[in-house]
Order: structure tokens, then sequence, then C-alpha cells
């Protein structure tokens, strides 16, 4: 097994750069949009249509994962990548995001984070030591440190409280880690403010992280303070290791961040969308279920090379959204996950080219 590794092989005017990250189950070229497969799958594709897709990562949930199936039953057969049918990276989630948005299961304190699961009701207690063993035993390529998320009403004694914890559990997830195969990342929070930010930046570059993440945003913040907090925290973060925001976003996020110098992204957008009959185009966003669209044979996007738009017209895509078939809403979540796939790909190519920042501000109009 290769030790993980990142280099940046081009940097454009701005703050935008071109990297790789090589990890032993393949190589991420970056910057990359990372599909969620919170519990071992990629919500309606298959792991083959992932690939044909251009996806080279994805994101799976170590603590629903711990939750059900279980470690012990995912080691026994095989391994996550196993599980998955996937043999590409997987990055995982430690469970630091479900501390809030569970909070009704959960009570945190110095130690560790004591839940009642919400899958069956049983006790449980995760440590910052357990959450990096956890990934060890699933045998995910990237992982990461336990931290405590806020949201961002919280009143600021609990942000700094969240920070010096978050901290207090990078070191000791760290000094827990035995597997050199597998990246392991320290998650920035701060919440709103940026001395908080500073704060934990700085706590967790000493440590010497594999790769930091900016977590603790789109959790209720408005959009002009998520691009503030952004682009503040990620110059704190160092040149030569991978920036993951997390949680984002929009195809225009993905452009946005990108040029602040993020390298991975991840978010239920695509999928959840397409689920609910909505595609992303060039020309914006394309509800399926309207009306006008019951006689239209032309394909969602006309520029889209995906399976989607080259078998399946919007009318017809309607007519089996309105019918409730399966095959609407994987349809749909095909082409959200290539259109997203594709736009990196368009991003990395052109910041090969030296053209990205002009071509993002012309191309992020378009989307919300």
């Amino acid at each position: 097994m290769s030790t993980p590794s990142f280099e940046v092989l081009q940097a454009s005017p701005g703050r935008a750069r071109l990297g790789r990250l090589t990890t032993t189950h393949g190589v991420v070229e970056t910057p990359a949009f990372m599909p969620v497969a919170t519990q071992g799958s990629v919500k309606g594709v298959t792991p083959a249509q992932l690939e044909d897709s251009g996806a080279t990562i994805v994101l799976a949930n170590a603590y629903h994962l711990a939750q059900r199936p279980g470690v012990d039953v995912i080691a026994a057969l095989g391994g996550l990548h196993a599980v998955m049918g996937w043999s590409r990276p997987i990055l995982t989630d430690s469970g630091g995001f479900q501390v809030m948005s569970l909070a009704g299961l959960v009570r945190v304190d110095d130690e560790g984070v004591r839940y009642r699961s919400h899958v069956d009701g049983r006790a449980g207690f995760m440590r910052p030591e357990d959450a990096v063993a956890i990934q060890e035993a699933l045998g995910v390529d990237v992982a990461m440190s336990l931290d405590e998320c806020v949201p961002a009403a919280a009143e600021p004694a609990r942000v700094t409280r969240a920070v010096s914890r978050t901290s207090a559990w990078a070191a000791r997830g760290f000094s827990a880690r035995r597997r050199p195969d597998m990246a392991l990342f320290g998650i920035v929070q701060g919440g709103l403010d940026v001395a908080g930010r500073a704060e934990s930046a700085a706590d967790l570059l000493a440590i010497a992280f594999d790769g930091y993440a900016v977590g603790g945003l789109c959790v209720g913040e408005p959009p002009e303070e998520t691009a503030r907090v952004a682009a503040d925290t990620v110059r704190m973060l160092p040149e030569n290791r991978p920036r993951y925001l997390m949680g984002m976003g929009t195809p225009r996020d993905l452009l946005t961040f990108t040029a602040l110098g993020y390298d991975l992204f991840d978010c239920v957008l695509p999928t959840r969308n397409g689920r609910n009959g909505t595609l992303f185009t060039r020309e914006g966003k394309l509800m399926i279920r309207n009306a006008r669209h019951a006689r239209d044979p032309n394909p969602p996007d006309g520029a889209c090379g995906c399976y989607t738009c080259r078998h399946f017209s919007r009318g017809a895509l309607r007519h089996l959204a309105l019918a409730g078939e399966m095959l609407a809403a994987q349809l749909a979540t095909l082409h959200n996950l290539f259109f997203y796939l594709h736009l990196m790909s368009e991003v990395r190519a052109d910041l090969r080219a030296g053209t990205f920042p002009a071509r993002a501000r012309a191309a992020a109009g378009a989307w919300a």
C-alpha cells in the first residue's frame, strides 16, 4: 500500500490550482467533486455509471456506516470498497456534522460524543480515537478527524468551546492513527468568526495533517457570510496540502471556491435535486415536471454527453417523473452527476490552459 501524497501541478494567476492527490486506490486530479455515498451508495446510480460519468473519488460517512451495517460487518465483507463495489478512492466524514444534525440524540463533552443511535436507539460513545479507528477499519483512503460542528446561530461562547474541543480531539485522533496508507485531514471550525477560524487553523497546522477541511459552513448562515468565511479561511491553510470545503454546493459554488484555492468539494444537491425532478444544465436549472416540457423532443441539455441526454427527451423524462417511475429519478440523478463531474473536468482543463478565471466568471451567472 502506498503512502498518500498531494502535489500542486499548476497555479492560476489567482489562487486556483491544479493538483494531484495520490492514494492506494488511485489518483484524484483536483479540483474535484465527490459524489455523496453516505451509507455506502450514491443514490440512484451504479458504481459503473459513476466511473463512466468521471467520478474518481466518493464520500461516505463513518458514523452512519458504524450504525448500519456496522464496522465488523463491513470488515467481514472485505472492507468498504468491496461492500460498495467501488475500486477507486473513498473519503469518509467522521460524523462531526451528525453531532449537530442529530442534536436531540447526542450529548457532547470533552471526552467525545455520547449518542443514541438514530437507527435502533442503542447507546453509543465515540471518542476522537474511535473515529480514526473506525475509518481505518473501513479501509478508506482519506479520513476526517472528529470535530464539533455548531449551527450558524450558535452563541460566541459555544463556538469558542467547539474550536477548543475540535483542536483537542484532532490531536488525540492524530496520535491514535495506525495506518500510514490512509490520509487524515483536520477540520477547521470557528463559525463565522475570523479570529476563531484563525485559532482553529493554527492549532491544526501544528499537528501537520495530510490535508485540511473547512467545516461548519452551509449550516444556516447567509450565502454572503459563507463566501466571506471561506475566503478568509483558505488563506490560513498551507499551499502544499489539499484543501476541502465541506458541503459545497451549487455549480456556481464550485467555480467560486475553486477560484479561491479549494481542491475538494462534496454536496448532495445533484442527487437530491435529481430525485425531485430538477436537472442542472448550462442554461440553469430545469424543472422537468413543468407542463411546458410535455411535448419537448429536445434533451435536457443539448451540450451534454451523458446517457440521459443521449437517449431521453425532456418530454419523456416528464412523463416518467409524473408516472412515479424510478427510472425518472435515476436518469435525472445520472445527468446531474455527469454535469457536476464534467464541469470539474472542464475546470481542470481550463486551469491547464490558463483560461480558468475568465471562463468561470462568464459561466457562474447561470446557476443559483
